[in-house]
């Protein structure tokens, strides 16, 4: 998969028409931006500060989301192709606010995890983020470049699975109006976690699905919970009817996200490859870190089904060089694009399962 633009076709014209979803203009209708009023707003408070200026002056920037309470923020006849999602939001509920979407009328979504772990960021703190499809800026700008191409039918949900309310709630859908070619694939996105690792047990980034399609990358999440490098796990990829054995098999987990010799102090943030600490130092105990690759530049195609695993794998330490199979917290997310129909998610951890 190539990235959503090509800048050497850039301005060849398209039979697309832009539209465009916010607060401001909740419906996405063409010439509706901008109209509400202090009686119509989506958040009263917010409205209040436009008292003085009234109908078109940020009358309705956002939205506010009370606990327990679910919103659509899109739900839009096709053919089109979501080409940038952007939202904003406290970070104490990056892990709570759960994004769904539904594809082509499917009942079951295909596209479910947190916001936060969705936009590679985790453990209640703002990463900045600099991949080509994923980017997150200063302070907790959250953008989603993934191209979300849909033929029939796009709903998108927010739910607020926390024990407060979201007050402000910011957020802009941008999409195109336009044919979608036969061969073109659909996105998809799975969060999971597991805390802690049961020990000599690899943890499932991703499996059950079933379709032809590619997958197009992985963000991880981890705590470790003793001391000394824990990176020695293989990531695999078990291919169309892979049992025992995967066709792909990496050399270590920092090898898998682009580093190398224990990633070292650096924290990095690259086009397809990026690491961050987010609490503490690599090799102490209690340290959280975040890990992105979007295989961008080398998709893994599969033709029937894909399970892709991890190792949590260190090293016993002192002069006993064995490996030490760990026992950590790890939570991920795993995108891909395939065929409809989607096979249906394991169900998503509850609240106190995501619990940071």
């Amino acid at each position: 998969m190539s990235a959503a633009f090509d800048l050497s076709s850039f301005y060849l014209q398209r039979a697309a028409e832009s539209r465009s979803l916010s607060a401001e203009n909740f419906a996405g209708a063409k010439g509706g931006g901008g109209r509400a009023t202090l009686e119509t707003s989506l958040n009263p408070g917010m409205a209040q500060c436009a008292r003085d200026l009234g109908q078109g002056w940020k009358v309705s920037p956002c939205l506010a989301i009370p606990k327990g309470t679910t919103v659509t923020l899109m739900d839009h006849e096709g053919p089109g192709v979501v080409r940038h999602f952007w939202s904003t939001l406290e970070v104490g509920l990056h892990r709570h606010m759960i994004l769904r979407i539904y594809w082509d009328g499917q009942a079951l979504p295909s596209v479910e995890a947190p916001l936060g772990d969705f936009m590679c960021n985790a453990w209640g703190e703002s990463q900045v983020v600099a991949a080509l499809p994923i980017n997150v800026n200063p302070k907790g700008g959250l953008n989603c470049f993934f191209p979300m191409p849909f033929r029939r039918h796009c709903r998108m949900t927010i739910e607020n699975d926390s024990e407060r309310d979201c007050t402000h709630f910011f957020y802009t859908i941008n999409y195109t109006l336009e044919p979608v070619p036969d061969g073109a694939l659909n996105f998809h996105a799975q969060f999971r976690r597991v805390n802690v690792v049961p020990e000599k047990e690899a943890y499932t980034i991703v499996d059950g699905i079933e379709g032809a399609g590619h997958y197009a990358g992985t963000f991880l999440a981890w705590e470790q919970r003793r001391a000394g490098w824990w990176g020695e796990g293989e990531v695999k990829m078990y291919l169309d009817g892979d049992r025992e054995f995967p066709t792909i098999c990496g050399t270590g987990t920092e090898d898998y996200f682009g580093g190398a010799w224990n990633f070292g102090a650096t924290n990095f943030t690259a086009p397809f490859f990026g690491f961050h600490q987010v609490r503490g130092q690599s090799e102490q105990a209690g340290t959280r870190m975040t890990m992105y690759r979007f295989h961008l530049p080398d998709p893994v195609h599969f033709k029937r089904d894909l399970r892709i695993t991890v190792q949590a794998l260190g090293w016993r330490g002192g002069n006993d060089w064995r490996y030490l199979p760990l026992q950590d917290d790890l939570a991920s997310v795993a995108y891909w694009y395939q065929t409809l129909t989607t096979a249906p998610f394991p169900a998503l951890p509850d609240r106190a399962a995501r619990a940071i």
